[in-house]
C-alpha cells in the first residue's frame, strides 16, 4: 500500500507542478515566445483548432513573433481569434503571414505579472498541499483498518512531508526565476 500511495502521491505533485509551468508560459514577459499563443484557438473548418494546427508559429526577433498560415482563407479567422485572445497585442498581416510585435513592458505592467505569477505559483502551493493531505488521510485509513502499523504509518507520512516540501521548494524556484524574468528590463 505505501509504495502505490507514495508513487501515485509523487506523480500528482509532479502534475501540479507541470501545471504551473504551463500557466507561467502564457504570461508574457515582453520577450517574443510561441508558447504565449499555445491556448489561441482559430475557428475555422466548422470547429475550433489550435492556431498551431492552422499555422506555422516562429519568432523572427526578440520582440516579434511571426504565424504563417498554411491557407490563405484562414488569415481573418486568425486575426480575429489573435484580438480575441486578451494578449495586448494587434497582429499586421502581409499575405499569408501574420507579424505579432510585441510592445515592452512597463513597469506598473510588470508588477501587475508578478503579482499574477505570485497568486499562480500559490495555487499550486495548495494543491501539492491538498495532495499531501488526501495521502495523509488514506495512511490514517489504512491505519484504522490495520492494513499497516503505526511505525509504518509515521514513516510513511514523513516521506510524504519529504515530497511535499520538495514540490515546494520546486514551485518556490519556479516562481522566482519567473519574477526575475519579468522584472529584467
Amino acid at each position: 500500500m505505501i509504495p502505490a500511495l507514495k508513487q501515485t502521491t509523487e506523480e500528482r505533485m509532479k502534475k501540479s507542478v507541470a501545471s504551473l509551468k504551463d500557466a507561467f508560459s502564457k504570461v508574457r514577459t515582453g520577450r517574443a515566445h510561441t508558447s504565449l499563443l499555445d491556448h489561441v484557438r482559430v475557428s475555422c473548418y466548422g470547429e475550433d483548432l489550435p492556431l498551431r494546427q492552422v499555422a506555422t508559429v516562429v519568432t523572427s526577433d526578440a520582440r516579434t513573433l511571426c504565424v504563417t498560415l498554411w491557407d490563405k482563407n484562414l488569415v481573418g479567422a486568425a486575426e480575429k481569434a489573435l484580438l480575441a485572445a486578451n494578449l495586448g497585442v494587434t497582429p499586421v498581416t502581409a499575405g499569408t503571414t501574420l507579424r505579432i510585435p510585441l510592445p515592452p513592458l512597463n513597469q506598473e505592467r510588470r508588477l501587475e505579472l508578478v503579482k499574477l505569477v505570485r497568486q499562480e505559483a500559490e495555487q499550486a502551493r495548495v494543491a501539492v498541499r491538498n495532495v499531501r493531505r488526501e495521502a495523509l488521510n488514506r495512511l490514517k485509513q489504512g491505519l484504522k483498518d490495520k492494513e499497516i502499523g503505526e511505525d509504518e504509518e509515521r514513516h510513511a507520512a514523513g516521506l510524504i512531508q519529504q515530497l511535499t516540501d520538495g514540490y515546494i521548494d520546486q514551485v518556490d524556484k519556479e516562481l522566482a526565476a519567473k519574477e526575475a524574468e519579468l522584472m529584467e528590463v
